[in-house]
């Protein structure tokens, strides 16, 4: 399988066992538009292929994510028809499942914050280090939408049911060393050094025989995560219900004015 070309904004480098995919655009949040989701995924799925690379970190320069670029006009699907919706709301969850079935041990390296879908995407990671200055967030509840890309059981496995409802239902900000105490994230860096510590960690991998690392995760994702599909296939409706309506509106409305 020949490797994707990328979009402006997502680079790979690879360097022995070890693969680098960064999320650099130039607009500094690290938004996720339809574009950088699709380079995301490709650049996963092409990964799954590749047999000379143990480990895999993802990053983000200056920022992790802020999410969803709520700009993008490709982005809006509240315009299309039913079954057009339906299917281009499959992109975010189809990003995060290829990096979730990545055979690779895969780190996420979380610098200043980690918000929406890019929270989403850092827990289809298996671990995630971050920054102690960082802020995860979750703001899909309060802007009038549902936490989709089937990131919620994914959340539930990582911090139990009471902790992944108050990060998913108040979408309030959660500190590096809140997120720690919950298992959220796996390890604290100092302020701008979550890559440093992720690649020694990828270094750790990088050393061990591939085979039984890929099966042991392998394994242990399929207890954890048996009943993820059948507690979240139905986000992408309720996404559709949602998305547009006059509580969505305003919300996105309230939050760009505050944004100003």
């Amino acid at each position: 399988m020949q490797m994707p070309a990328l979009p402006d904004g997502l680079t790979l480098e690879r360097e022995g066992a070890q693969a680098t995919v960064t999320l650099a655009r130039d607009n500094g949040r690290n938004a996720l538009s339809a574009e950088i989701m699709r380079g995301l995924r490709d650049v996963a799925l092409w990964l799954k292929t590749d047999i000379e690379t143990h480990v895999v970190v993802l990053t983000g320069s200056p920022v992790f994510s802020a999410g969803a670029d709520l700009k993008d006009p490709d982005m809006r699907t509240d315009h299309l028809d039913k079954l057009s919706q339906r299917q281009a709301l499959l992109l975010g969850p189809d990003m995060c499942a290829a990096w979730e079935a990545l055979e690779q041990v895969t780190i996420a390296a979380i610098e200043k914050y980690c918000i929406g879908g890019g929270l989403a995407l850092a827990v289809a990671c298996d671990w995630r280090v971050c920054a102690s200055d960082a802020l995860l967030r979750l703001p899909e509840v309060p802007l009038g939408i549902n936490m989709s890309w089937q990131a919620n059981p994914r959340i539930t496995a990582l911090i139990g049911p009471a902790r992944a409802k108050e990060l998913t239902i108040l979408g309030e900000d959660v500190t590096a060393d809140t997120a720690h105490q919950w298992g959220l994230v796996d390890r604290i860096a100092e302020a701008g050094k979550s890559l440093d510590v992720a690649r020694e960690l990828a270094a750790k991998v990088a050393q061990l025989p591939p085979l039984p690392v890929r099966m042991t995760k392998q394994a242990i994702n399929a207890h954890a995560h048996a009943l993820n599909y059948a507690a979240s296939f139905m986000d992408r409706e309720q996404y559709a219900l949602l998305a547009g309506s006059e509580e969505n509106k305003a919300a996105i409305r309230k939050f760009f004015d505050q944004s100003k």
